[in-house]
């Protein structure tokens, strides 16, 4: 969403929201797939019609929007939790741990003091709707629904602690630049196997879509990007992205995917 869909203010602009919603009308299957939560996503996306469920956390799960739910959940393995204590101990790193409580309910652990990047990201977001943050330590049971470890902080922290991560082999990880802060890095751990271009094929065989058109800006959508039928990337995505796209499009302040969908849907 950010760098694509959402433009230099991060919101939807009416044009995009009016398009895409005219387009879902018409029957078009159109959906957003961001490490973003619902607790963000779904305010974003309030204004918009859509009919198939959000592609959140990274592909960690899918969100019915319509039903207010998560589904298709994929949660880190229980017994992988001392490991990742013990590598983002050895980095010195204290990472946002992303739980679903009994009621489908995210909550997000912290329990350490808080650097200036740490801050920054939960400052706008500690008041959201839904998602729930808490700084009491995470007791074992609830160790059994956890969906993500976060963390944001300088690249020279970041780095070694995610190809620590994979050199284990046992988690899917993700690794990128904050496109508002470029000397920061964000760093996602998942189950194995997690990814954008993971769910959205579990997406392709449940909803019957016969091709895939997906859109890009930074290093976690290349995966998405290449499983796709076509690849899409904006003028303000990072070279990569660009590089392995089929069609490289406006910026994304300018409407670009909203314009290349509705031209895309009624000439193919």
């Amino acid at each position: 969403m950010d760098g694509t869909l959402l433009n230099n203010g991060s919101y939807v602009s009416n044009r995009s929201s009016a398009i895409i919603s005219d387009l879902s009308h018409d029957g078009a299957l159109i959906t957003v797939a961001t490490a973003r939560t619902p607790a963000t996503v779904v305010p974003l996306m309030e204004g918009t019609f859509t009919t198939v469920p959000f592609v959140v956390l990274t592909g960690a799960a899918l969100y019915d929007h319509a039903a207010g739910a998560y589904h298709d959940v994929r949660y880190i393995p229980a017994g992988d939790m001392d490991l990742l204590r013990q590598l983002y101990g050895e980095a010195g790193v204290h990472p946002f741990v992303y739980h679903l409580d009994a009621d489908g309910r995210l909550v997000v652990y912290h329990h350490h003091d808080m650097t200036q990047p740490e801050r920054d990201f939960y400052v706008p977001r500690r008041n959201l709707r839904l998602k729930r943050f808490t700084f009491e330590p995470m007791c074992r049971e609830a160790e059994d629904n956890v969906l993500l470890l976060f963390s944001t902080a300088p690249r020279k922290v970041i780095l070694p602690l995610a190809d620590a991560l994979r050199a284990t082999g046992r988690f899917s990880v993700s690794c990128y630049p904050d496109i508002f802060t470029p000397d920061v890095l964000l760093l996602e751990v998942f189950a194995t196997g997690v990814s954008k271009a993971d769910a959205i094929s579990r997406l392709e065989q449940s909803t019957g879509a016969s091709r895939i058109v997906a859109f890009g800006d930074n290093l976690n959508d290349i995966p998405m990007l290449e499983m796709a039928d076509v690849a899409v990337a904006v003028a303000n995505a990072h070279p990569q992205v660009k590089e392995c796209a089929d069609i490289v499009i406006g910026p994304n302040y300018d409407d670009s995917v909203a314009r290349f969908m509705l031209h895309d849907f009624y000439n193919n």
